[in-house]
């Protein structure tokens, strides 16, 4: 049963496979984000140390929150969805 916030009204059960599995999501969004935050490092590094490759790195730069952002979208969805949660 749903509250009227979209929280569970009741304990949401949970096996102990999809607790790994939702720890196996939370490993690899971490993975992930901290990849697209290397990359974003790294282009900064190279822009100081080589100026002239600003427009190279340009778009490699502006790709990446997006790419953080739908990370973290596809984990909250699978987290909402196994603990119940829906969006009134």
């Amino acid at each position: 049963m749903v509250g009227a916030m979209g929280l569970p009204s009741q304990t949401v059960p949970l096996s102990p496979e999809q607790v790994a599995q939702l720890h196996r999501k939370l490993s690899d969004l971490r993975h992930n984000v901290n990849n697209h935050l290397a990359l974003i490092v790294a282009a900064l590094e190279l822009i100081r140390r080589k100026p002239e490759m600003v427009d190279r790195m340009v778009s490699n730069l502006t790709e990446q929150p997006q790419k953080i952002l739908e990370e973290i979208k596809k984990f909250s969805e699978e987290l909402e969805r196994s603990l119940k949660i829906t969006h009134d």
